[in-house]
């Protein structure tokens, strides 16, 4: 079973575009969509789940009022304010360190899970499809993100499915991490800008600290060539490969808006340049991409 994560350092750069052209493109594919922050793979795939699973974050605290002798004890030692003047546990506030309960003479505080969103197995009619979205405000996104992935091979041993496709969450945090760890090949999408550039060498950092095989892909390169040079200068300086140079071009924007992949939606140039790259991907995925270690 092989792994494909499409990540960026930073959002907007269009990973989840060049994703959805990769389900449609690849042979029988599981996709997954690690973003669970903020979810956007399914305006465009579409989901029908099957499977609903709740999703328990981490602990926050629980008062048992008829115990409660009102010594505010726990509000004393409570460092993030989430306990009021009434001694009411405000649990928007609470981090679940559990100094609460153990500071209360009377055993009225525990420890409780608290439901912090849901993950779910669908089908769409790129294959079958692994998401979740996490209650706003919701901590433990990366174990959210962990449990995608572990449904997401669920999926690939049911169908007998030997590819999983992850669309990736932004950044460089716990949830990247978590996309990333144990996959075959990574891509990482940018685009020619001064940000873009610098968040695409803070996830660099990470991807090639786990040793996992990695390519770049510069998306929007025609809208800034000076840009697009460094990048590629950067890449080849670090022995990293660009794997291809996606064209600015609206049909990207009218395809989301009809809610179909840019490789389902016209056979523009940018469309085409999509195929090229998965082609590419693909042959890299079969062959392997160790000598970029």
């Amino acid at each position: 079973m092989k792994q494909l994560t499409i990540i960026s350092g930073k959002g907007g750069t269009g990973k989840t575009t060049i994703t959805a052209s990769f389900a449609i493109l690849a042979d029988n594919p599981v996709i997954a969509d690690a973003d669970v922050d903020a979810p956007d793979l399914h305006l465009i795939l579409a989901p029908k789940p099957f499977e609903t699973i709740p999703y328990v974050g981490m602990k926050v605290a629980v008062k048992d009022h008829t115990l409660c002798k009102l010594c505010a004890e726990c509000r004393k030692y409570c460092r993030f304010d989430a306990i009021d003047e009434e001694l009411n546990i405000i649990e928007d506030l609470c981090e679940g360190c559990g100094v609460c309960a153990h500071v209360c003479p009377n055993d009225a505080i525990s420890l409780k899970p608290t439901p912090a969103g849901y993950a779910y197995m669908s089908e769409t009619r790129a294959g079958p499809m692994s998401h979740a979205v996490l209650k706003p405000g919701a901590s433990t996104s990366g174990k959210l993100v962990t449990l995608v992935r572990e449904n997401a091979r669920k999926l690939a041993r049911r169908y007998n499915r030997g590819l999983i496709i992850i669309d990736g969450p932004p950044g460089i945090g716990c949830p990247v991490i978590a996309a990333i760890v144990g996959v075959d090949l990574v891509l990482i999408v940018t685009e020619p800008s001064v940000t873009a550039i610098h968040d695409m060498e803070r996830i660099l950092e990470v991807v090639t600290h786990f040793r996992i095989p990695v390519l770049v892909c510069i998306n929007k390169y025609d809208l800034n060539p000076s840009m697009t040079h460094k990048i590629e200068h950067y890449c080849k300086a670090r022995n990293v490969k660009v794997a291809g140079k996606l064209p600015f071009d609206k049909t990207a924007t009218r395809a989301m808006v009809a809610g179909k992949s840019v490789v389902e939606f016209n056979d523009s140039l940018l469309a085409q340049q999509l195929r090229i790259l998965w082609k590419h991907i693909d042959m890299g995925l079969k062959n392997g991409y160790d000598d970029l270690l």
